[in-house]
């Protein structure tokens, strides 16, 4: 698996955006990442110093009224911290 392949977006949430002034950001991330794959990924992306990586496998939830529901398909979340002092540009809109 290729280094960038591994981060597929940015998640953008309300909880996840007042996390940023703490230096944690939030990715979604391929499902067979580790957290060293992780961690050399955003390093290399963004060119930050990675202090923690925490993962979360998301269940799969359905969505749809009736009939027409359907499930869509689990995915896995990373919490990134960065080391103090250090910012991710890409988040800040710049």
């Amino acid at each position: 698996m290729q280094i960038l392949e591994i981060l597929k977006r940015p998640v953008i949430t309300e909880k996840s955006t007042s996390q940023q002034e703490k230096s944690i950001y939030t990715f979604e991330v391929a499902k067979s990442a580790s957290k060293q794959q992780i961690k050399e990924a955003v390093e290399l992306a963004f060119n930050v110093n990675v202090v923690r990586v925490n993962v979360i496998t998301m269940p799969a939830k359905w969505r749809g009224p009736g009939r027409r529901r359907s499930q869509l398909s689990p995915w896995k979340k990373a919490v990134v911290t960065i080391k103090q002092g250090q910012k991710i540009e890409y988040f800040e809109g710049v």
